[in-house]
């Protein structure tokens, strides 16, 4: 299935959380002058027109960046996410949002690279035509990234961050994720992974962390936050997570002075909350 289009969702609550991590990942590799690959296995359209019929449908970037986007109080992760966003909108106007690859992009240096992978059609030519001006550092594949990120691992400079941030449309994808970083960590038991995961009442969805979890990684790091109560019905997703693989040292710091303010500014009823638990060596 190829019916997840993330246009429709570009930045969301999710993406709130999902890329003030990547942005926090990617900054604390910067600290040294050794070069770093960014991996992204589902790198979904590059960037999305907030005023396209696809945004405009569901505008949920009013749910989430959109909350953001003009305040000046923000905690210094958030106020690094935004000034990224910022990047994409010089005019001051919020209407583009970045994906994942153009915001690892922003803190991409000469010596650093970027290997992205995405299947979809229509977002693969979107891809390409996001980063056409980048082929130097940017390789950008349609293909299955679950089965290609094996062939990257143990990346030359052995410095990586790997995002693995599928739709989920198929429950099949919560076994695949789980696979997929059991192997990566065999290949490259040193490296960064994040995984992105949606908070749904299904069982898939609710059994993922502890999953992961399972797979018995030396350091790690699992940030959830919740924007709402779970619907009665079962449906819809009303948080979502990233189980962090070889974290930073410095990052549950961080947010933990960023997730309360999150759940003020982003908290939909007295269902939103977080939470965060990491074992770090």
């Amino acid at each position: 299935m190829l019916s997840y289009r993330h246009a429709f969702h570009a930045g969301n609550h999710a993406d709130v959380l999902k890329h003030t991590v990547l942005l926090e990942l990617l900054a604390y590799y910067n600290r040294k002058d050794k070069p770093w690959i960014y991996i992204d296995t589902h790198a979904g359209g590059g960037c999305y027109a907030l005023e396209s019929e696809q945004a405009g449908k569901t505008a949920e970037f009013g749910e989430g960046i959109g909350r953001l986007w003009a305040r000046d109080d923000l905690p210094a992760p958030l106020a690094a996410y935004v000034a990224a966003v910022g990047q994409f909108n010089p005019h001051g106007r919020l209407l583009f949002y970045p994906g994942s690859p153009a915001l690892a992009m922003t803190q991409a240096r000469a010596q650093d690279r970027l290997r992205l992978f995405e299947l979809h059609p229509a977002d693969f030519e979107s891809l390409q035509r996001t980063f056409d001006r980048e082929q130097e550092r940017v390789q950008v594949r349609r293909a299955d990234g679950f089965g290609a990120l094996k062939g990257l691992l143990p990346p030359p400079s052995r410095r990586a961050v790997v995002l693995i941030d599928p739709p989920y449309e198929v429950k099949d994808d919560y076994r695949r994720v789980v696979d997929t970083l059991r192997d990566a960590l065999r290949r490259f038991p040193t490296g960064t992974f994040a995984v992105w995961y949606p908070m749904l009442s299904r069982t898939e969805a609710r059994m993922l962390p502890e999953r992961l979890a399972e797979l018995g990684a030396e350091s790690w790091l699992d940030v959830r936050l919740a924007v709402r109560s779970p619907a009665r019905d079962g449906f819809g997703m009303f948080g979502s997570g990233l189980y962090v693989v070889n974290p930073p040292w410095l990052l549950p710091e961080r947010l933990e002075k960023t997730l309360p303010w999150l759940v003020e500014h982003l908290g939909q009823d007295e269902g939103a909350g977080f939470d965060l638990e990491h074992h770090i060596e």
